[in-house]
């Protein structure tokens, strides 16, 4: 008992100490998304504290995901007419954003010479933990380890985003959505809603977008074309 509330603790105060630090100082080195899992891995491997042990005294913030999730109903709704309007951009930057994907995972596998079981893993490393998983054994690969993929993927490309969005100097809000909700999935949503109502509305179409093109062409895909 007394290792799960260390864990809820641990968990809470460190992601808040790095939110402020993040404010403040707006580097990518003291990111919340990008340290506190390092140093919760770190106490979890020093203590030899199981994985297990850790979910079970943070079950009560998984459970607070299922209404910030619904939350994103919200800015949907608020901002149906521009998706409506901008349909079509959307859909295209999804799309390309998506064989992208596609095509820097199976370019990563090729260059380190990974097997088959393990570039199956990687292949639906942008879409959300849940679906990416179910992709993951559809296709032959290993649901535990494309998860830890998905994570990888969604910390990088959360905290890089806005970096490369102030570098290009991209101030199109439909764009900052598309950017964070194709790439980084749930953890990319988040950060698109720190920066706009509307980039956060965009972001949560895309993310959603993504998952359902990859149920249904990443297989095939997987089936004709890569090998």
């Amino acid at each position: 008992m007394v290792i799960k509330i260390v864990c809820l603790v641990l968990t809470i105060l460190s992601y808040w100490i790095f939110k402020k630090l993040y404010g403040k100082f707006k580097k990518i080195f003291v990111s919340p998304l990008l340290v506190t899992p390092v140093l919760l891995a770190a106490f979890l491997l020093s203590q030899d504290i199981p994985y297990r042990e850790y979910q079970k005294g943070t079950t009560i913030l998984s459970d607070l995901l299922q209404p910030a999730i619904v939350a994103f109903a919200v800015p949907l709704y608020q901002n149906f007419k521009v998706i409506q309007k901008n349909a079509a951009e959307i859909l295209i930057g999804i799309g390309a954003g998506w064989l992208m994907a596609i095509f820097v995972s199976s370019s990563i596998a090729a260059l380190f010479h990974f097997s088959k079981t393990l570039v199956h893993s990687l292949i639906p490393f942008t879409i959300t933990t849940p679906i990416a998983m179910g992709v993951s054994e559809k296709i032959g690969g290993v649901p535990t380890i494309t998860a830890v993929f998905v994570i990888i993927n969604a910390i990088i490309g959360s905290t890089l985003a806005p970096w490369l969005i102030k570098s290009l100097r991209i101030k199109n809000e439909i764009a900052h959505g598309v950017l964070l909700g194709t790439s980084a999935n749930g953890i990319g949503t988040s950060k698109a809603f720190e920066l706009s109502s509307k980039s956060g509305a965009i972001s949560s179409v895309s993310m959603i977008i993504v998952a359902a093109i990859s149920i249904f062409a990443t297989p095939w895909m997987v089936s004709h074309i890569i090998h």
